[in-house]
């Protein structure tokens, strides 16, 4: 497929940002997690696969490579898609291997997970995998040793913390930009925090998810164009598959969590491939060696 040509508006294009996709299916987030237990995930209608070869096509369409933390639950079971992504000139990163909560677990039980998954991408791919991202971004203060086994496990970036309050995650005071973290002698890994503006003495989210779908698409137009031009600053933004799908099957779930899943699912596709248009985008690996 040729690359569709696309007319960036200069102002808008100057700085080379992260894309990142988070790999797994819409019955598998945290938000869930009360009413789906992962021994019951293989009895779910999978849409990930279908999901995720729309990303890649779109991601065809306009020329951008991206970064894809893949769970290792997903790589296990569809080695194909993962040499898809591969294939396609996409990098591969590690999400965990069955999305629990950092702060769930035990140092033993979290660096066993992360090592699993990590093992099965590299597996399935035949190359190293160096990047990781924390389900639902729950590196917190209460569970930040797990970036000295990210380190011991050989992981060269992370991209866990968001630097936001919120219910589930967030160190508010933590570096809004890539900061390397050195810890308790075990070496260093670069932390590159989803992407704030600063706004009334707070940060206010503009790296996708939820957000992108509940605030308007103009929100996150100039607060990325700000953090380009006026910081200087990379943006990173994240994404999940199951975001473009408004036919996915509707769980049993609260109000609040139900707003949060469903809301503007049919308009996230639109949204998306604006901001493809809008702004460069790479691999987390090219953003790195950019700064």
């Amino acid at each position: 497929m040729n690359p569709k040509l696309v007319t960036r508006d200069p102002q808008l294009a100057t700085m080379l940002n992260a894309l990142t996709i988070d790999v797994e299916d819409y019955f598998m987030v945290s938000a869930f997690a009360d009413k789906v237990k992962f021994e019951d995930w293989h009895t779910f209608e999978s849409r990930v696969e279908g999901n995720t070869c729309r990303i890649l096509d779109l991601l065809d369409e306009y020329g951008v490579k991206a970064t894809f933390f893949v769970l290792g639950w997903v790589a296990e079971r569809y080695p194909k898609l993962i040499k898809d992504i591969q294939r396609r000139g996409h990098e591969l990163a590690c999400h965990g291997y069955n999305h629990r909560l950092v702060y769930d677990l035990s140092y033993d039980e979290f660096r066993k997970d992360t090592r699993k998954a990590k093992k099965i991408i590299e597996d399935v791919a035949g190359e190293p995998v160096i990047g990781y991202r924390a389900t639902s971004y729950s590196i917190t203060k209460e569970s930040f040793w797990a970036l000295d086994i990210l380190i011991e496990e050989g992981f060269k970036y992370d991209s866990s913390i968001f630097p936001i309050i919120h219910d589930r995650y967030g160190i508010k005071d933590f570096s809004r930009f890539p900061v390397k973290v050195n810890l308790n002698g075990a070496g260093g890994i670069l932390e590159f925090p989803l992407s704030t503006i600063r706004l009334f003495n707070s940060n206010f989210p503009i790296a996708g998810g939820g957000y992108f779908r509940l605030f308007p698409y103009i929100f996150f137009k100039k607060g990325i164009k700000r953090l380009n031009n006026h910081e200087k600053q990379p943006a990173i933004f994240y994404f999940h598959p199951w975001e473009i799908d408004p036919e996915q099957p509707v769980q049993n779930v609260g109000w609040k969590t139900r707003f949060r899943h469903y809301t503007n699912l049919h308009k996230t596709e639109d949204r998306f491939k604006r901001l493809l248009s809008d702004f460069r985008w790479g691999r987390v690996s090219d953003v790195i060696r950019d700064i």
